[in-house]
């Protein structure tokens, strides 16, 4: 049975409980559907600013052939590398609903932002991140 985990890293899992005592407590369907969701989060958002990079080298490639080379197989893989990303959550969606986990519903917007605010505020407040 998949328990439900919303949330960011001390996000609360069924019960109440955060992400890690859900670890401890081998609730290994939560672990997997969170794991799955941030794997995909990251692959896009790295996509996102490779493709960046390659437009930013490509600007400022100044005619050179050999750094305009580069910066248009920069950004072709970083479109490739986002089609991929894009096309593993759908397999993984359709998948997953077929072994009971449902992955997508965890890749929200607004879950993401929650996410980095409070792994910005608990890094900022003391340096590092307080688990329990």
């Amino acid at each position: 049975m998949a328990t439900r985990i919303t949330g960011g890293i001390s996000a609360g899992v069924e019960g109440g409980k955060t992400i890690v005592e859900a670890a401890q407590n081998y609730e290994i369907m939560g672990i997997i559907n969170r794991g799955l969701a941030y794997a995909i989060i990251i692959a896009g958002f790295l996509s996102v600013i490779f493709i960046f990079y390659g437009g930013i080298s490509f600007i400022l490639s100044g005619g050179q052939e050999d750094k305009i080379k580069s910066a248009v197989s920069t950004i072709r893989y970083a479109i490739i590398g986002l089609i991929i990303t894009i096309l593993a959550t759908v397999i993984i969606g359709t998948v997953g609903k077929a072994m009971g986990l449902n992955i997508i519903e965890y890749i929200k917007f607004g879950e993401i932002i929650d996410t980095i605010k409070s792994i910005t505020s608990s890094s900022s407040s003391g340096g590092s991140l307080n688990l329990n």
